[in-house]
Parts: C-alpha cells; structure tokens; sequence
C-alpha cells in the first residue's frame, strides 16, 4: 500500500484544472508612469511582520521519504530565495517522533519557516508544533470536503469552532486559517474573526483539488471534483471583510500577473503550492531559484507598467472581468 501523503504529491501532479479563474480577469495598463523600475517595492506585511516579498511557499507535504527529499528541495529554494516556506501538516511527526521529514532550523538556519496543522488537533497539539518547529506564524488548514471524501477522514466537526478560539487565544505565534482549495466563504471569514483570527488564506478552486486527489484514491464520487468557489470568486467575495482582516490568496497561482491580480484585489500576499512543485520536480535546484528570483522581477514591472510604487497601490488599479467570475453572484436567502 503506498503512503498517503504520496498519493498526495502523485496526484496533485497529475491534476490538471479544467479552468482557471485568473484567466476571467484582465488588468488596465497604464501608460504614462510615475516611477522609474528601480522604485519598485514588494514588500508587504502580515501576521504580525514584514516581508520582503509579497509570495510564498505554500504548505504541501511531510510524513514521507518522499516528502522529505520534497521538503528539502523546498526549504533550499525558500532560503536562498528569502521566501517563506509553509511546511505541510505537522500531524504525522506528532504521531511518529522519529519523523525526520519537515525541515528545521538547524538544518537551514536563514530559512522564514512556517508550519501547518488540522484544525481538529485540539490546541495543545498546536503549542506542541510551535515548541518544536519554532514557526513564524502557523497555519490551521481547514479540509472539510477532503476529510469527507477520504474514507479515513474525520467524521466529528463540531469542535472545530471551540478549537479555533482555543488557537486563536493560547498560541504564541500568529495564526492563519487556512483553506486548502476549495475557496474559504466570507460568512467563515466572520466567524472565524469573531473567535479571534485576524488572519486568512482563502484558497481557492482552480489548483489543486483535493476532491480529486481522494477520489483517485479509491473514491466514487468525481462528480465533486471541482467542489468549492474559485480563488478569484474567493477573493470578490471576502472584499467586504478587508478592513478587519488580512486576506492572503492561493489556489491555481501559476505565474507573476496571476500573483498581481491576487494583490489587485486585496491580498497581502500570494501563496504557491503546485507551480514550485512541479519545479522542483522537474529542474535542478538553481534553475528553479533562478526562477523564482526572476518572478521577483517579473513582478517589479508588472507593477511599473500599471503605474504602482508599493502592494497597497495595486489595491487601486482597474481590471475587467469575464465569463464566469463576471456572471457569477452570490446568492443569500433573506
């Protein structure tokens, strides 16, 4: 029987979205600017600090051998790069203490590490995690239809709730709710903020899909493959909660102007998974930091060509919509 988490890194490689959001959104340039290319600044702030750069390494994996020579991979890019690496779900070190598959700080020193736990680990899982990963921030993933799908998947939610105060009140380092693909909703945004989280990333549909992953796992049910709203739906929809909140965006980022257009409606920062993954799987190492640096300036002047100094800027910038984030709309009972 192969391990789960790598039926996770096989099929998430495997998957190939039959629509991308990002692709409904088209930006206006402008074409006489203030700012010269070298005026340029991407940093950004959330969770409590400032960042250099406005993207990050995405939670992913652990648990694994194969997740381990992944994770390595990943934490060299971060590092060298100075981009924050989220690790994926720590639970399958706290059950097996010889897990030596998610990075740490003695093996990269200079590494922005971040860490990731289930929302159904009670809280003093989650201190464990932060005592011996030393995170900056920790991400609490949310699954819901994952777990559901997954014949091994929890059936109990009701604690969920009452776990997340318990996060939001008794851990040291900041914590970010988290989606893992299929679109967080505003009305989760709020009760989440109203326990106490300040922070989300509302991953959207359009990346990964974790309905599919569990169904090629021995599941039925492919009708829920594209279960969820997409990440530019995701986003749309939780503009009415930015001034309380900070909103960070993932789900089928594939390049700099999708990263752009996260950061045009609101996000703080923009999270990748599957892009860096399949780099790293497929290129040298310093190909793929060559890359990544060049994302960096990629994103500079996208920036410049609509005429934006900072990342609070873009926030100004106009854009046209398209077929189906166009037509969509919420629907709400009275």
């Amino acid at each position: 029987m192969t391990n789960r988490k790598d039926d996770h890194i096989r099929y998430a490689l495997k998957y190939e979205a039959p629509y991308n959001s990002f692709d409904d959104m088209e930006l206006i340039q402008h074409s006489l600017p203030d700012y010269d290319l070298a005026d340029i600044d991407l940093s950004t702030h959330f969770a409590g600090r400032d960042f250099d750069f406005p993207f990050y390494i995405n939670a992913m994996t652990g648990g694994s051998e194969k997740s381990r020579a992944v994770n390595r991979k990943l934490a060299q890019v971060a590092q060298e790069t100075g981009l924050v690496m989220v690790t994926g779900s720590y639970s399958a070190a706290l059950q097996n203490e010889n897990d030596n598959s998610y990075p740490t700080r003695g093996d990269f020193p200079d590494l922005l590490l971040a860490t990731n736990i289930g929302l159904d680990k009670p809280v003093q899982l989650g201190q464990q995690t932060v005592a011996q990963m030393k995170p900056i921030f920790l991400q609490l993933h949310v699954n819901l239809m994952q777990e559901l799908l997954m014949p091994e998947g929890e059936r109990e939610f009701c604690r969920w709730k009452s776990n997340l105060a318990d996060y939001a009140s008794q851990i040291s380092v900041p914590v970010i709710l988290k989606e893992v693909g299929f679109g967080m909703d505003v009305k989760t945004i709020q009760t989440a903020y109203d326990l106490g989280i300040k922070t989300f990333d509302i991953s959207g549909r359009g990346g990964t899909s974790f309905a599919y992953i569990e169904n090629q796992r021995g599941g039925n049910r492919d009708y829920l493959n594209e279960w969820g709203q997409t990440t530019l739906q995701a986003l749309i929809n939780s503009q009415v909660m930015m001034d309380e909140v900070e909103i960070l965006a993932s789900g089928g980022v594939r390049n700099p102007l999708d990263m752009i257009k996260c950061l045009v409606l609101g996000a703080k920062a923009v999270g990748l998974s599957r892009t860096i993954l399949e780099l790293v799987e497929r290129y040298p190492l310093e190909k793929v930091i060559a890359i990544v640096n060049g994302w960096k300036e990629d994103l500079r002047l996208i920036m410049c060509a609509l005429n934006c100094r900072t990342i609070e800027e873009l926030k100004s910038v106009d854009y046209i919509l398209y077929g189906h984030t166009k037509e969509a709309q919420l629907l709400k009972n009275e």
